[in-house]
């Protein structure tokens, strides 16, 4: 069975791609602003203070879920 962070970070993962793709579809917010939302979380990450070995992998982790997010535009319907 998957730990209950997997799970809560699963839901928010996909509660937020869904968001973001309805202020994309209503044209409430354009895709460069999405991408722009999503480099700089990737950024956060990625520059994220370099302390314990655990928050430096899991930093690590999230910014490449993130990068992979942008490349494949899964919270973008790209036109």
């Amino acid at each position: 069975m998957a730990q209950p962070n997997d799970v809560s970070g699963t839901a928010a993962l996909a509660i937020c791609e869904s968001l973001l793709l309805a202020l994309n579809d209503r044209y409430i917010l354009p895709e460069s602003e999405i991408i722009g939302i999503l480099e700089d979380a990737a950024a956060a990450h990625h520059h994220a203070p370099k302390g314990e070995t655990d928050s430096a992998a899991l930093h690590a982790a999230v910014a490449e879920l993130i990068d992979g997010i942008l490349a494949g535009g899964n919270s973008v319907r790209r036109r």
